[in-house]
């Protein structure tokens, strides 16, 4: 494992009823980096973070977190990594504010508790037990639970979700702040803006396999784009020989306008000063309003869409 490692895994590999959920699968995650692990609902990055922490048993492949066996070595790895479930994993009969505080005690050096109270709004719901929180209230004190005793390596599940502007804004906060003292952050999220906030690093995951990684700047490179709203139903095949009748465009000719939703289109070619000025144009020739109108690099949903596919899984 490189020196700045403090995550590897190699060729993992997990199945349920003789089907591979996890396939192959390699992933990295560097100290004083956050690193975000992308995927649609099934794709196995859960199982696969659900390994490095040491809940499942891959059936073949390695991992070492630290640089040691997190199943063999348990023991030594427990008050070095922090670990927020999906599922919260926490007491649900105890008090928020004494939950939090068990934890704590645990670990030699903790984070002072009324610090984590006050970063992560908890005292509004410090006595009241846990399974009467929120989901966004469950989520806050699950993620101090997770860095209370100073992690190396954190694991994050869906941190924000459920949480308001306000919450997440924090959550961010504190995540960045984890970075900059040198932990390594492993993040799972649906939520692409978040991940394109905080990420160092982004590892899409489908099918069991790791199909793109890098940075968002990577990911997004030589890709720009143009979306925009108007009425739905635009004769797109008309735009779309508009278009492609521009100087400078590539000789292979392939549908480059497309109605993502009711309303809402996409343009497939180079986002140009010559095309944006073609587009509204042909809109203004034919009366249609743009509501809205958005030129430049592609977003990591966009990336994220185009990797995994628009179908619902």
């Amino acid at each position: 494992m490189p020196p700045t490692a403090a995550l590897s895994v190699r060729s993992l590999v997990k199945r349920y009823d003789g089907r591979p959920v996890v396939d192959g699968l390699d992933l990295t995650a560097a100290a004083g980096q956050v690193t975000a692990v992308l995927g649609p609902n099934g794709a196995g990055k859960t199982t696969t973070i659900e390994c490095c922490e040491g809940l499942r048993t891959p059936d073949s492949g390695q991992i070492r977190v630290l640089g040691l066996d997190p199943l063999a070595d348990a023991a030594a790895l427990r008050p070095r990594v922090g670990v927020m479930l999906q599922d919260a994993g926490l007491p649900t009969g105890a008090p928020a504010l004494a939950v939090l505080r068990h934890v704590a005690s645990m670990f030699t050096d903790p984070r002072p508790v009324d610090e984590l109270v006050e970063r992560l709004g908890i005292a509004p719901f410090a006595r009241t037990t846990v399974r009467r929180l929120s989901g966004g209230q469950r989520q806050r004190l699950a993620l101090a639970a997770a860095v209370v005793g100073r992690p190396e390596l954190v694991f994050l599940d869906e941190p924000s979700a459920g949480m308001d502007p306000q919450a997440r804004r924090a959550v961010w906060e504190l995540i960045a702040e984890l970075r900059a003292d040198g932990v390594a952050v492993v993040l799972t999220t649906h939520l692409m803006d978040e991940a394109e906030q905080l990420a160092d690093r982004v590892v899409v995951v489908d099918h069991g396999a790791v199909i793109a990684e890098g940075t968002v700047d990577e990911l997004a490179t030589g890709s720009t784009a143009v979306t925009f709203r108007a009425e739905p139903g635009l004769d797109v095949g008309a735009l779309d020989s508009v278009l492609w009748a521009l100087p400078g465009l590539p000789a292979t000719r392939t549908s480059a306008v497309r109605e993502t939703a009711p309303g809402r289109y996409a343009v497939d070619l180079p986002a140009t000063p010559a095309l944006v000025a073609a587009l509204t144009a042909w809109c203004a020739d034919r009366g249609i309003l743009l509501t809205q109108l958005d030129a430049g690099r592609r977003t990591l949903e966009d990336v994220f869409l185009d990797l995994t596919g628009r179908n619902l899984r």
